[in-house]
């Protein structure tokens, strides 16, 4: 017994869309680049779509989730065409091309899945915030007491990582760290934080006040790190150093620049990142003339020091 059923000779777009898994969006836009032939239309003006054209849909369809573009896939037509017609019986050298640099694109999105799961694992396991800045950085925080560790200082890491990379910022966790584990320190860091806001816009230059913060900033930092030499952190930061360098080996591209003034090459600096004085100048702080002033004082009183420690 034969079955009444007819198959259709040709369909509309919206069956031909709907068989192959598409849109007629999709497969209009498929005629307007030369991917797919403009069918016959039947007497109604509407397109007609026969056997041929749903085949060629259907090994669209598969190329493109293969994650071939489409200018790829209609060369792979044209080349088939030209292949068939010479009679070589296989593929040419372009969609070998075209697959080896899918290839390639496919394994670098997988790296970049594989790197997303990993801060994603991070988040959750140090928070959502400390897990987002790089794996460098939270290693050195992780031991912190719950809470130890304030919105502010994160901040101050996300900036330093974008400007200076991961080593960067592990570098200045040690800061961190310190005034984490060390309350008076901290105490005496909100103080003079705040002495230092305090220098705005009414404050001129020369006010006494401006050399009486510069002093007090630099007598803090040299306390501090004193702290971060007795504690050990700065042998921390030798290890952080040798292990940075072992899986970031430096090139011939690392030598000299400006941003290598803190010990920072390119090398060492995020894949990516624009260099540390354009990101400087790109970074807005709302600092007075006064507490400028007072930064560039504190920066001679170290400098000074620095000087006689070396017994110049």
């Amino acid at each position: 017994m034969h079955s009444s059923f007819m198959p259709p000779r040709q369909v509309k777009i919206g069956d031909a869309a709907a068989f192959v898994g598409s849109t007629p969006r999709a497969i209009r836009h498929y005629h307007e680049i030369g991917l797919l032939p403009e069918p016959e239309r039947g007497g109604d003006g509407r397109r007609r779509y026969g056997y041929e054209d749903m085949i060629r849909l259907l090994w669209i369809r598969r190329m493109a989730d293969a994650g071939i573009a489409l200018d790829d896939i209609r060369d792979a037509f044209t080349e088939d065409a030209a292949s068939a017609g010479a009679d070589s019986g296989g593929d040419g050298e372009g969609i070998a091309g075209v697959l080896e640099r899918l290839e390639e694109t496919l394994a670098a999105q997988e790296a970049e899945l594989r790197r997303q799961r990993t801060v994603v694992r991070r988040m959750r396991a140090e928070g959502s915030r400390m897990g987002l800045l790089s794996g460098f950085v939270t290693e050195r925080l992780k031991n912190l007491p719950e809470g130890s560790l304030r919105q502010a200082d994160l901040d101050s890491l996300l900036v330093t990582e974008r400007i200076l990379g991961p080593l960067g910022a592990a570098l200045q966790a040690a800061r961190f760290v310190a005034l984490a584990t060390h309350p008076a320190l901290r105490e005496e860091s909100d103080r003079i934080d705040d002495a230092e806001e305090a220098l705005d816009d009414s404050v001129v230059v020369d006010d006494p006040r401006v050399a009486r913060v510069a002093a007090e900033r630099h007598a803090f930092e040299s306390a501090l790190q004193a702290v971060i030499e007795e504690s050990g952190l700065d042998e921390d930061d030798d290890a952080l150093c040798d292990a940075w360098d072992a899986l970031h080996p430096a090139t011939a591209d690392d030598s000299g620049g400006d941003e290598d003034a803190a010990g920072l090459g390119s090398g060492r600096r995020e894949a990516g990142s624009m260099s540390a004085v354009d990101a400087i100048g790109k970074m807005p702080y709302d600092f007075s003339p006064a507490r400028l002033r007072c930064m560039e004082l504190a920066e001679e009183l170290s400098a000074r020091d620095a000087l006689k420690r070396s017994g110049r």
